[in-house]
């Protein structure tokens, strides 16, 4: 078979693999080398040697009526609504320690936002919400950190807002607590003081039962949008009193039955 036979042929069968869906094949037969490498990320396992691959952050907002409210919303009338972060918004923060996050570029109006977290084992499509949390794999307790006036000019002049809300570091979370572990067991967090303070006072406190849209509502709601899977990982919203922080100042989350969130912008 001469060179052009060779091309015609090898052409062919690349765009046949193509128009398949699968991915090339090295030229050795093996797998594809990339030219460099991308780090995944993942977070421990509270009680285990394995750690948590996340896949897709989704976040819900104004999802405690207080907080809609405060920014400006009518809670008994609008749907979820849902906004993703990049995988590299997380900053993992380890148990018993204050971890130092960044005061971000660009912004002058630093917020924070206290969430659970709720991290998936497997997902689907148009799940039923009595099935919901059997996809849960554990929560976690986390920060939505916001850079307040990018998202509100963005928002002023009706353009997408993720430059407030996904960038480096947004999204502090402490490790993933299996709900094998949880309380007696298999028992999943629906309730319970959700509290923030800053630098000792106190700015946010509710409880987790006060949200409009349970976290079993939450993943339901997504799945009818999106193929929800293993490592997606859910803020579930945060009560009202959401403020600016300055250089200096110490953040420390509690949220019952976790262990407390701790960090010191610098």
């Amino acid at each position: 078979m001469d060179r052009r036979s060779i091309l015609r042929t090898s052409t062919a069968a690349l765009g046949g693999a193509l128009a398949a869906g699968c991915a090339s094949v090295a030229a050795d037969g093996g797998s594809p080398r990339s030219p460099f490498k991308v780090a995944a990320v993942t977070l421990p396992i509270v009680g285990s040697a394995e750690v948590f691959p996340v896949r897709r952050i989704y976040c819900i907002g104004r999802n405690y009526a207080a907080h809609a409210r405060e920014m400006g919303s009518d809670p008994t009338r609008e749907p979820p609504f849902f906004f993703q972060k990049p995988t590299d918004a997380v900053q993992y923060v380890a148990i018993g320690t204050t971890a130092d996050h960044p005061y971000p570029s660009l912004t002058k109006n630093y917020h924070y936002e206290l969430e659970l977290v709720a991290a998936l084992k497997s997902g689907g499509k148009n799940i039923p919400i009595e099935q919901a949390l059997q996809h849960v794999y554990g929560y976690a307790i986390g920060l939505d950190m916001t850079r307040r006036d990018l998202q509100r000019g963005m928002g002023d002049q009706k353009k997408p807002w993720e430059i407030g809300k996904s960038f480096d570091m947004s999204a502090p979370i402490g490790p993933i607590h299996p709900v094998a572990v949880l309380g007696n067991g298999a028992q999943h967090i629906t309730k319970g003081k959700i509290e923030l303070k800053v630098n000792g006072q106190t700015k946010q406190l509710a409880d987790l039962s006060y949200m409009i849209w349970s976290v079993a509502e939450q993943i339901a709601q997504l799945s009818q949008a999106f193929e929800l899977k293993a490592g997606d990982i859910i803020y579930s919203g945060t009560p009202e009193n959401v403020g600016p922080v300055v250089k200096g100042d110490v953040l420390v989350g509690h949220i019952d039955g976790l262990p407390e969130l701790s960090v010191r912008i610098v």
